[in-house]
């Protein structure tokens, strides 16, 4: 039997989700996990179901024959295999908390995707990545360079076939055009603080100002710098007795679990660009299980 799941963006409308699990009782499948959310305020529809193919329809008969639904109700919709893995490259400069962390899981299969490139502005990571048989590309930036060096960035990412950009700490601004060309494919962390500090020594600013909260959000990348359609966010408590050291350690934490839970839901196709927003469903029993244990 086929895993398979579905996703469906559409104007809100009745009889959609009757004709969508009508159609798959049809052709044999039995529906394991549904989320819906009716945007009442734009008239929009957004569901992901997860289902078993029991009697042999394969991926492309159930795209074929679900056309005709989808006209009808103006369906942007598309079936995906559980076991299709996405192709990521990964950006990185020097911070190296979160691309380790995502180098683990998915080594033990925690994060199922398949990373076909790190792309770097400086060789601190080199060893590492080429130690995880992947490839290594490290590509210098200046205001000089930028648009040559974007454009074999760009390269690398076309002919690697890769679906998602993945800036993990990547201290790089992206251009306009990049971001057009990979929108609702690049996905960014960066720290979050009530109230906000920009520049140099955010969690220093954080630590003299006595925030109580820090944290960290994932979004995706639009030409409005950390402006995108939040995917994920998390904080953790500080006090005043702790030292803007111990902001920067903890702050590497939240950043390194929130930009993995991000790309989990985007690889899992449980996130909907919702106009400036996004629609993040919860994920399917047993998405989060790990192939090994270390």
């Amino acid at each position: 039997m086929n895993r398979y799941f579905l996703t469906v963006a559409c104007p809100a409308k009745r009889g959609i989700v009757a004709a969508i699990s009508g159609y798959l009782t049809a052709k044999g499948c039995n529906i394991t996990d549904s989320s819906q959310f009716d945007d009442t305020e734009n008239d929009k529809f957004f569901m992901r179901i997860s289902f078993i193919s029991e009697d042999g329809a394969g991926i492309d008969e159930l795209r074929r024959d679900f056309a005709e639904t989808a006209v009808d109700f103006d369906m942007v919709s598309a079936f995906h295999s559980e076991d299709e893995k996405m192709k990521v490259v990964i950006m990185v400069s020097r911070f190296g908390h979160c691309l380790n962390d995502l180098l683990y899981r998915w080594r033990i299969g925690a994060l199922p995707i398949d990373i076909v490139a790190v792309i770097s502005n400086h060789m601190d990571y080199q060893k590492v990545v080429v130690n995880n048989d992947i490839p290594f590309h490290c590509i210098k930036v200046t205001k000089e360079n930028k648009p040559q060096a974007e454009a074999e960035q760009m390269r690398i990412v076309r002919d690697s076939g890769a679906e998602l950009i993945v800036l993990a700490r990547y201290m790089q601004v992206l251009s306009d055009q990049m971001c057009k060309e990979m929108s609702g494919r690049i996905i960014n962390i960066h720290h979050s603080f009530l109230p906000s500090f920009k520049g140099a020594n955010p969690y220093k600013q954080a630590y003299e100002r006595g925030v109580k909260l820090i944290g960290a959000t994932s979004h995706y990348v639009t030409a409005d710098l950390d402006e995108g359609p939040i995917i994920e966010q998390e904080t953790t408590r500080v006090t005043h007795a702790q030292s803007p050291e111990d902001y920067v350690s903890l702050g590497r934490d939240v950043e390194s679990q929130v930009l993995a839970r991000a790309i989990h839901a985007h690889i899992h196709r449980r996130v909907f660009l919702n106009g400036n927003k996004t629609v993040v469903f919860p994920p399917s029993p047993g998405s989060f299980a790990s192939e090994r244990m270390g």
